[in-house]
């Protein structure tokens, strides 16, 4: 049995960090599918994807880890071992015997190596940049993962939105619609909104560069 892993969601300073997984016998109907790294995909494709590799899948985990809990973590853990800390608790639950995922790390094998350290058992460990282009169970696992945040990201924005009657974005700090909204729902309330990662560089420019112009006024 064959597992892959990937996440979506590691550099935006809005929405959770997603880790998904799945696994199968063999990857011929992930193929037959031309599943694709999901960045590569239409949002309409991707959902299509996503419903059809969860029923070829023999099992499947999610996880979504806040943007509350990302910073609670990165108090203790760098992003990279919190990256290592979900995708072993998705591998404990898949339990497969070959594991392909896509590392986060620069060294590969070395992302690999952090997450057997973490699991009770020993699969056969695949860890490689782009994987998620090398091999379609990863593919699939980048599909259930981007499909899962941009849900969330749909479910947090129709929330937002309503406050300052701006379009929230994707949730990248270089998203210049996201710079908008950022900027001003600060401007407007003083605070960040929910669902962003305060101990993102973009976040902190934000509250300083407001708090700046609100001393500058005394």
């Amino acid at each position: 049995m064959i597992a892959g892993v990937d996440e979506a969601g590691r550099g935006p300073v809005i929405g959770p960090l997603v880790v998904a997984g799945l696994t199968v016998e063999d990857d011929n109907a992930l193929v037959n599918m031309h599943v694709r790294d999901s960045k590569k995909l239409s949002p309409a494709k991707r959902r299509f994807l996503a419903k059809k590799v969860k029923e070829s899948a023999i099992s499947y985990e999610i996880i979504a880890i806040a943007a509350s809990d990302i910073d609670d973590m990165r108090k203790v853990m760098t992003l990279n071992e919190i990256e290592v800390h979900a995708f072993s608790r998705v591998i404990k639950k898949l339990k497969p015997h070959v594991c392909y995922v896509d590392a986060a790390d620069v060294d590969g094998d070395r992302f690999g190596r952090d997450i057997l350290s973490q699991l009770s058992f020993k699969p056969e460990m695949v860890s490689k940049h782009k994987a998620d282009d090398l091999y379609p169970i990863v593919s699939a696992a980048s599909i259930l993962a981007k499909t899962t945040r941009d849900a969330e990201i749909e479910k947090i924005a129709q929330i937002l939105e309503k406050k300052i009657s701006l379009p929230l974005g994707s949730g990248y700090p270089a998203d210049p619609i996201t710079q908008i909204f950022l900027k001003a729902w600060v401007d407007r309330f003083g605070t960040l909104p929910p669902h962003v990662r305060h101990s993102w560089k973009t976040a902190k420019v934000l509250l300083k560069n407001h708090n700046t112009k609100t001393l500058d006024k005394f």
